[in-house]
């Protein structure tokens, strides 16, 4: 069995998944948490904020004495019990709070007294964050970047989740990148992006050199932002372009925006989901209307509409061909071709998916 990563060793925590529970309120916790952390907050919002304005007006003994008297009894019981279930599901596991202070303390020497010696990682929230800043600028400066790149359809993602050394930010950020992106599930906040998009070049670079692969990607994937110190790099780096076929393209597009996208619509609203997944796709071609241009947009919405109609009626989805192939040659190649050409990093290969896939398998 692996020795336990010391309690300040960030390093050794990240690269072992070592479970985490964050003792900070649930506020703290949706600003920015790690992927392996379970909000379980020695107190709520409010009671935090009570405190807060206590230790303000009174000082630290005072609002310590308060926050003892808030979590307490069978409010004190209910919490101290999904501690116990966590470290005893999670043996290997630590606590933290925003700095490893008081709340942190206060809880493992209560799972202290009930027989359960729990590490405390020592920094907290804190010093895990800003150890995670600092190494996504160590890993990117160390990084051998290569993109992979290509015209809407391709296949982009397909590739990346077929390459050992790769990082999916569009995984990272749930959202699959384009005007039409937007996933029904939420996108992670910004700090949690960061925070799991340096864990997953943390773990790559601890494997070994060799070059790192992500996709070619704009400033945005949605209302994630790229770290600049990355966006900097990856306009310097080398591509590689994947090459399909129109009809290649659309098929991958059906099988991502029409039949995967309707799937997590109807698994999250059920009986609404089509309705709701046509009216969002819609929405999105209205985003675009001033760049596509008032004819094309109507015509294409027409087409849009026909596609999903003949998809209802039948469940057959070459009606949605039409407007999907008007897209992508009239709106996204133009626009790829121009994106393409403003790259200043070399084209060190081009091919269809499969081929992609050798050349890096070869390499």
């Amino acid at each position: 069995m692996p020795a336990r990563p010391d309690t300040q060793d960030y390093r050794a925590l990240f690269l072992a998944d070592a479970p985490m529970m964050d003792m900070r309120a649930p506020l703290e916790f949706a600003k920015g948490a790690f992927p392996g952390a379970t909000s379980l907050p020695l107190m709520s919002d409010e009671e935090r904020a009570r405190v807060g304005t206590c230790y303000k007006q009174q000082g630290q003994q005072a609002a310590i004495e308060l926050g003892h008297s808030i979590v307490s009894g069978a409010t004190r019981d209910e919490r101290l019990a999904a501690w116990c279930d966590f470290a005893r599901e999670h043996p290997d596991g630590y606590l933290y709070c925003f700095r490893g202070g008081l709340r942190s303390q206060t809880v493992q020497q209560w799972l202290r007294d009930e027989g359960i010696d729990y590490p405390l990682v020592r920094g907290g929230y804190k010093a895990m964050r800003r150890f995670l800043i600092d190494e996504l600028e160590r890993s990117v400066a160390q990084a051998s970047l290569v993109l992979i790149s290509g015209k809407t359809g391709t296949g982009k993602t397909r590739v990346i989740q077929g390459i050992a050394r790769a990082v999916d930010l569009e995984g990272l950020a749930c959202h699959r990148g384009s005007t039409f992106g937007q996933l029904p599930q939420p996108q992670p906040s910004q700090i949690d992006f960061e925070n799991s998009l340096s864990i997953a070049l943390l773990k790559l670079l601890e494997q070994g050199r060799g070059p790192v692969y992500l996709e070619d990607e704009g400033r945005l994937i949605g209302r994630i932002h790229l770290p600049e110190v990355l966006r900097q790099k990856m306009a310097q780096s080398p591509l590689v372009v994947l090459e399909q076929s129109l009809d290649e393209r659309i098929e991958v597009v059906i099988a991502d925006y029409i039949v995967d996208l309707g799937r997590r619509y109807r698994e999250l609203y059920g009986a609404r989901g089509d309705e709701l997944h046509a009216e969002k796709l819609q929405a999105d071609l209205d985003k675009i209307r001033r760049r596509l241009g008032g004819e094309r947009h109507q015509r294409s919405r027409e087409m849009m509409a026909a596609g999903f109609a003949r998809q209802r009626q039948s469940g057959n989805l070459d009606g949605h061909r039409p407007w999907i192939g008007l897209l992508l040659e009239q709106y996204y190649d133009p626009m790829y071709e121009y994106q393409l050409q403003q790259r200043a990093g070399d084209v060190l290969y081009r091919g269809s998916r499969p081929a992609v896939l050798d050349w890096v398998a070869g390499r």
